[in-house]
This record gives C-alpha cells, sequence and structure tokens, in this order.
C-alpha cells in the first residue's frame, strides 16, 4: 500500500499546531515529533519536517505528496498546487507598518518610498493593484527593526497580535490580506495516495466539524420543549427524554458555540435549566 508523504514546518507554532491536529485525527506518530520524517504506526503516512517556505515546491515536485503551511507561503511562492481545505488555525494578517509617528493618511502614503518585506510579491501586487510606485528591499527575518536602523520606510509583515509592531515603534496602518494554515497536495497524486488524502481529509472535517460545536444538555418544562427545540435543533433534531419529575424533560442537542452564547438568554427565559456544555471530540455528519 501507498504512504502519504505530509510535509509540516519543522518547528514553530504552526508545526505544534499541525501536530496536534494529526493527533486529533487519531494519527499515531512511532518516531518522535523532532526528527527530519517521522512515520505513523496505524496510518498510511509519513511525516517530512522541513522549512515552511520550502514546503510549496517540495509539494509542487511531487517529494511531498501534501503540506500544510499557512496560505501566505502559498501566494508568496506562487507554486502549481492545490489548496485543498483550509484549516482554521494560525489565523494572521499580513499587513503594512510604519514608525508610529508617522501621521498616516492612505495608502499614496507608500509612494516613493523603501518598504522592508519577506513576502515581496505579495506585497507587489497590493502595490500594483494601487498603482504606487515603492522600492522593496526583500529580507528574511527581523523585518520589524529594518526602520529603526534606516533600511526602510516602512514593513510589511505577518501581525498576530501587534505586540512585535509596538515594540519595535511600529503601527499597523494597512491590512493587505488575512491568512490561516491550509492544506496543499500535489496535483498529480495517483488514485492510491488519493484515497488515502479523502480517508485524511474526512477526518479533519470531523475534528473540525467538533471544535466548532457543543453537546448541550438541559432540563425544561414540557411547554417549553417546541421553541427550545426551533433555538437547538441539532443535527437533525434535538433528543428529549422524559424526566422522573413530572411535566419535564431532558434536551439533549449539539449547536455552534458561538450560536449558544447567542442563545443563553432565550433558552434560560423559556425555563431552561441545569444546561452543561460538553465538548465534542469528533462530530460526523
Amino acid at each position: 500500500m501507498s504512504t502519504l508523504k505530509i510535509a509540516i514546518q519543522k518547528n514553530g507554532r504552526l508545526s505544534e499546531k499541525s501536530l496536534q491536529l494529526l493527533k486529533e485525527c487519531g494519527i499515531k506518530l512511532s518516531n518522535g515529533e523532532r526528527t527530519l520524517k517521522a512515520t505513523s504506526s496505524n496510518f498510511p503516512i509519513e511525516i517530512l519536517f522541513l522549512r515552511d517556505d520550502d514546503i510549496p515546491q517540495y509539494v509542487e515536485q511531487g517529494v511531498a505528496d501534501i503540506g500544510i503551511l499557512g496560505e501566505n507561503e502559498v501566494w508568496e511562492k506562487d507554486k502549481n498546487v492545490s489548496v485543498t481545505t483550509k484549516l482554521g488555525f494560525a489565523n494572521c494578517r499580513l499587513s503594512l507598518a510604519v514608525p508610529k509617528e508617522v501621521n498616516y493618511t492612505g495608502p499614496a502614503y507608500f509612494n516613493q518610498t523603501k518598504i522592508a518585506t519577506s513576502y515581496p510579491l505579495i506585497l507587489q501586487q497590493f502595490l500594483d493593484k494601487n498603482n504606487i510606485e515603492a522600492e522593496i528591499e526583500t529580507i528574511s527575518g527581523s523585518v520589524e527593526i529594518a526602520p529603526g536602523i534606516g533600511l526602510a520606510d516602512a514593513i510589511f509583515d505577518i501581525v498576530s497580535t501587534g505586540s512585535t509592531l509596538q515594540m519595535n515603534g511600529l503601527k499597523e496602518v494597512e491590512t493587505v490580506t488575512r491568512s490561516e494554515a491550509v492544506l496543499i497536495s500535489n496535483i498529480n497524486l495517483n488514485n492510491e495516495k488519493q484515497d488515502i488524502l479523502n480517508q485524511l481529509l474526512f477526518r479533519i472535517q470531523s475534528v473540525k466539524n467538533a471544535s466548532e460545536n457543543k453537546y448541550i444538555l438541559l432540563n425544561a418544562p414540557n411547554d417549553s420543549i417546541e421553541k427550545i427545540s426551533g433555538i437547538l435543533p441539532g443535527m437533525k433534531s434535538p433528543t428529549v427524554l422524559p424526566l422522573k419529575e413530572a411535566g419535564w424533560s431532558s434536551i439533549h442537542s449539539v449547536i455552534n458555540e458561538d450560536d449558544f452564547w447567542d442563545n443563553i438568554d432565550r433558552l434560560k427565559t423559556l425555563g431552561a435549566e441545569g444546561i452543561l456544555i460538553v465538548n465534542v471530540e469528533k462530530m460526523i455528519l
């Protein structure tokens, strides 16, 4: 049987999140987590630990069949790969930042400036779209120090919380695009490897569904069951079980976590009591 080779970042938070996702998908690694590669003892997959900016090229060339990395690297490297699914973690934005004392009035500010970045392709597309003529200074790592040492007037970089910008006397002024972790694949997978990928995608989707939903149990008066069922439709319909106390039932359902917080007051108004919220480990629709 074929083995599907998956490339993930060799260290950092994206690597940790990727390994956690595989673990939640029930995939056990037999050779540790920080060697050059690791194999699974219970799923036909081999993991290659690589630099994230090398992953698109290796997937295009077939050295790896699939890879997990940030969308920003996929866009920047512009390789002939397929974005198979978004994964919902490692969210960030790619933004322009300037020294905090600058009186920023809009994108035209960047005309005739020098901008430091590790993402020259994405930046150039933004500049072209906005008819801005600027010099791009391509550097790798520590982009945020460029204005402070006189290398550039502004920077274009990944921003998560913005704290790094603040520590370097910068402020975010333009969000160019937003990025998250994605799974990419080689466009020429054979049928056997595609079947393995489909199995993996099924597991990933089950984990994603579970992370976005909660199992809810509550007690409610029988005359409120119909209205509560409208709030908690579940995957098909809620489960309603009679309680020993006459006129009351226990209602079990699944609800999106955001929807729950939006509807908690309505549930309480309808007489819901003893509300329990339980994490869902896997959710297959």
